[in-house]
């Protein structure tokens, strides 16, 4: 399964929507990088966050998500708590092509902090703004800046197509707009 290059990136883009917004180059200059890279997508993360707290004592059950896990912070910068988590999404809209698979992974920047963007993938003709599963693995608090770079996407080329892609079995996050809680 070979690796796709910025070339690659960058005509899927601008001629068929893959990425929206799209940046056709490595921004840096005074944020955390975003854009294309050699081989991949710098992505940004969208001042939206869904930070955990304890307020309420729920339990966190997968199958029965009570929604007062979270408060809501909606700014540029979003502090998670020691050794807690957050969802965010991603400013960019994708929509993958049915023979491509991408791999969603931490950017060092963020890591070297001690936060880690959950490894995920984004499936065959999968559409939709992409949730982050954000964990602040530190004792200290940890600062989220908006609208900068967050995570790195790997695009992966298969032989050939699947037989079943996301669309066709119609995945429960297909077309998630904003950050997407979990679902059953």
């Amino acid at each position: 399964m070979p690796i796709l290059n910025d070339r690659w990136i960058r005509k899927m883009s601008e001629e068929h929507g893959m990425i929206e917004p799209f940046e056709s180059g490595q921004v840096r200059e005074g944020v955390i990088s975003y854009g294309v890279s050699s081989y991949g997508y710098d992505i940004r993360v969208a001042p939206e966050f869904k930070v955990f707290t304890n307020v309420y004592s729920v339990v966190v059950d997968p199958k029965n998500f009570d929604p007062r896990s979270f408060v809501d912070v909606n700014e540029q910068t979003c502090v998670i708590p020691p050794n807690s988590f957050a969802l965010a999404r991603t400013l960019e809209y994708f929509r993958i092509p049915r023979n491509v698979l991408v791999v969603c992974v931490g950017k060092s920047t963020y890591a070297r902090c001690g936060i880690i963007v959950n490894v995920t993938p984004l499936e065959p003709t999968w559409e939709g703004h992409l949730t982050l599963e954000i964990s602040n693995t530190t004792p200290l608090p940890a600062k989220i800046y908006g609208g900068e770079g967050i995570a790195q996407l790997l695009f992966f080329q298969g032989n050939e197509e699947p037989d079943v892609a996301y669309a066709d079995r119609k995945g429960k996050y297909q077309n998630q707009k904003g950050v997407t809680l979990p679902r059953m």
